[in-house]
């Protein structure tokens, strides 16, 4: 048997060891839809952050929000496929598979904090198998996009009547256009950037986002009333591809995914942060309301039905066993 010398080992350990330190930070781009005024963008921000701190130089992130890599469909897509690293998205993930409808549902949550005990009881769980089973990607995190809320010309909205005859530019498919025409609305399908000038024309009467995007189109120069209707919540998920993913050694897989999870309760401030930042710089460009919360569940009850019949209720009790604090 030929022996190697001890020091041509250690010599070969050394050399391995620089190459590995010297090597280049492999490359990773997170791109999102939204724009870097978005809880989105700060929460990829971070993740990034936590990843340096785990494996510093290992990595080199480049974020593109506001849609430079493509629109959110484009960019879900091309993460299954494996041409781009990671994305954060939202309500795009929805469209993967009707029990991710869940979060379709109008009223389901009471508030922020409500979000995060169904979170933490089990429904997070849940909702990143799901997604890993139907997309073929690796659910990095799940944090927050945020509620949506009803900015319009008109008048505030604090029950259900009061959004009778108002012509709402909505987003969503047809399920969310059906909850709003149950109330008397008038849904109307017009492009985001165009939004602003359809309120200021009349086009429509009000608009329905989160608070970000309000705040980023400038719609408190041309609507009277903010009302903090609260009618859906949206989480964002950011997302690995598979091939990406395979591509990490054991370390770094387990770093992605402590990083992912040490990030959430931070991203859940963050995103709240930043709603009420733009809230207080927006009330002194309209009134903001509250409303009344169960007027609105009980007015949209039924539209529950269709996702129970098909989709059985254990998402859902997740959700209401978590509406009472412990």
């Amino acid at each position: 048997m030929k022996l190697i010398p001890a020091v041509a080992v250690i010599g070969a350990m050394l050399v391995s060891t620089t190459t590995a330190v010297l090597a280049d930070p492999v490359k990773v781009r997170i791109a999102s839809h939204v724009s870097a005024l978005s809880p989105l963008h700060q929460q990829s921000q971070m993740f990034a952050a936590e990843i340096e701190k785990r494996l510093p130089g290992q990595f080199e992130f480049s974020l593109f929000p506001g849609g430079q890599l493509g629109k959110e469909k484009a960019l879900i897509t091309n993460v299954k496929a494996g041409s781009i690293e990671m994305i954060n998205v939202a309500s795009g993930v929805m469209k993967l598979d009707k029990k991710l409808g869940l979060f379709d549902l109008p009223w389901l949550f009471a508030d922020r904090e409500h979000v995060q005990r169904a979170m933490t009881g089990g429904l997070e769980e849940a909702v990143r198998a799901r997604i890993e089973e139907v997309a073929g990607v690796k659910v990095v995190g799940v944090y927050e996009n945020g509620f949506r809320h009803v900015v319009n010309g008109k008048r505030s909205v604090s029950e259900p009547k009061d959004l009778n005859g108002l012509k709402i530019r909505i987003s969503g498919g047809k399920f969310r256009q059906g909850v709003f025409q149950q109330m008397g609305a008038t849904p109307q399908k017009v492009a985001w950037k165009e939004t602003f000038t359809a309120l200021q024309t009349g086009v429509v009467d009000g608009a329905e986002a989160a608070a970000y995007g309000f705040y980023e189109q400038k719609h408190y120069e041309v609507a009277k009333h903010l009302s903090l209707t609260g009618h859906v919540y949206t989480p964002s998920f950011l997302l690995a591809s598979q091939s990406f993913w395979d591509g990490l050694n054991d370390e770094q897989k387990k770093a992605f995914s402590e990083a992912g999870a040490a990030v959430t309760a931070d991203a859940y401030e963050g995103a709240a942060a930043l709603e009420n930042k733009y809230f207080k710089e927006m009330e002194s460009k309209l009134t903001i309301n509250k409303v009344d919360l169960k007027a609105f569940q009980a007015a949209t009850s039924k539209s529950y039905d269709d996702y129970l019949s098909s989709q059985g209720d254990d998402w859902l009790n997740l959700v209401r066993g978590a509406a009472q604090k412990n």
